[in-house]
């Protein structure tokens, strides 16, 4: 009976111990680590999709995340905050967009950079930016389905007098 206990115990630590290992490696692989970079800001109308940790991407290359986002009750606009590599200097006519990793991909920030000779500071802005413009997935599959086009259904046409007549 003693010896089923510690056998028992062993395969339950072998167990936890492989579990805590899995972990370890999906963390490390996936880069869900915090970033040591600095901070860029951008303004967009819409940021749908998005959330915090969303990537952001240069040439599809991972090379930030969304860290934060605000929201100004004057204009409606929101603010949001990156934080970038710090070997990832951004020129100043940079521009970003949202965007999505096929139909039903997530949505990500991707940055295309610009020409410019100076970069953007730490704490700066991304002044060209576009926000999702693209129309919601489920919209439009309601409309294809439902034969909802936006528009109101045309009128039946007022039956002509020949056909108000009697039989041939």
């Amino acid at each position: 009976m003693q010896q089923n206990n510690i056998a028992e115990t062993i395969i339950g630590a072998v167990v936890v111990l492989v579990a805590l290992a899995f972990l370890g490696f999906a963390y490390l692989r996936t880069g869900s680590g915090s970033l040591s970079g600095y901070e860029v800001n951008a303004h967009l109308a819409k940021v749908d999709g998005l959330g915090i940790g969303t990537d952001v991407r240069l040439a599809g290359i991972k090379i930030g995340s969304v860290s934060g986002m605000d929201l100004d009750p004057k204009t409606y606009a929101v603010t949001v905050h990156l934080n970038i590599r710090d070997d990832i200097r951004l020129p100043t006519d940079s521009s970003m967009l949202i965007t999505s990793s096929g139909i039903l991909g997530s949505s990500y920030l991707s940055i295309t950079p610009g020409g410019d000779d100076k970069n953007i500071a730490a704490g700066g802005f991304i002044e060209n930016t576009q926000s999702a413009n693209s129309a919601d997935l489920m919209s439009l599959a309601g409309r294809f389905i439902g034969g909802d086009s936006g528009k109101p259904a045309p009128k039946p046409a007022a039956p002509k007098p020949q056909d108000l007549g009697a039989g041939p």
